[in-house]
């Protein structure tokens, strides 16, 4: 199954950016643009000036609170960074990381390709959302890209790609959850550890990035996510009770 390719713009402050960026969405045949707490009015008229024939597209874009909001929906997520400094995770340059997006998996029909604020990018909470890193080489010399920018390189690879042949193999692996049914699982585990002290408030964020990294790595199915989910809400019953069996 194609996956439907949704752009997702963080706190975008230019509307010269986000107009650009419905163009390129026009560009690409890119249907979904979601903006996340825009600092810009979508509607100005230096978005619409920007937008040409991607007014549409401008028009049509959906706003969010939050990252996690935007992508709730998604099976899989690729974030745009320039951030080399974490050196724990892998930054894939644009041909891997959009070849992993575009891999036909059974589940939820929307993928997100996820691009940060203008002045400084995305922050690790939101990094800590995506599946892969992807970084755009440029030169040491100056490597930061304008955002609509980075927007036109990494579309045009994802355009190149698509057409490329793949192999047409049914994929009979069991359907991927939505990104927000493993939010909500690794929110309970969270509450969990923190319950019975395997967590501390002071370093839950840190250690939570880390079991959320390996669960995005090993892509577990919807069946598999609920059980143990179903696992977690269990343990919790139990450390509360005192008990073992059926909650009440």
């Amino acid at each position: 199954m194609t996956a439907h390719l949704a752009v997702v713009l963080v706190e975008p402050s230019g509307p010269l950016n986000v107009g650009s960026v419905a163009r390129l969405c026009a560009n690409f045949g890119v249907a979904s643009l979601r903006l996340v707490a825009p600092r810009c009015d979508p509607s100005d008229p230096q978005a619409k000036q920007m937008a040409v024939r991607g007014l549409e597209q401008l028009l049509a874009c959906e706003l969010y609170p939050s990252l996690e909001d935007a992508v709730a929906d998604c099976r899989r997520v690729v974030a745009c960074s320039g951030r080399v400094e974490a050196k724990e995770r892998e930054h894939l340059l644009p041909q891997p990381a959009l070849q992993w997006l575009l891999e036909p998996k059974p589940g939820p029909n929307h993928v997100a390709l996820v691009f940060g604020r203008e002045d400084h990018g995305l922050h690790s909470s939101e990094l800590n959302l995506a599946g892969k890193l992807l970084r755009i080489p440029t030169s040491e010399a100056y490597g930061s890209l304008n955002l609509s920018h980075a927007v036109a390189i990494c579309l045009a690879e994802h355009q190149r790609l698509a057409h490329v042949p793949v192999d047409s193999a049914s994929d009979s692996s069991p359907p991927l959850p939505a990104h927000a049914a493993l939010e909500a699982a690794m929110q309970d585990a969270e509450e969990l550890l923190l319950e019975v002290g395997f967590l501390y408030p002071h370093t839950a964020a840190a250690r939570m990035a880390k079991l959320r990294q390996l669960m995005l790595r090993s892509e577990p199915s919807e069946a598999e996510v609920a059980l143990l989910r179903g696992m977690v809400r269990q343990l919790r019953w139990a450390s509360r009770h005192g008990a073992t069996g059926e909650p009440r």
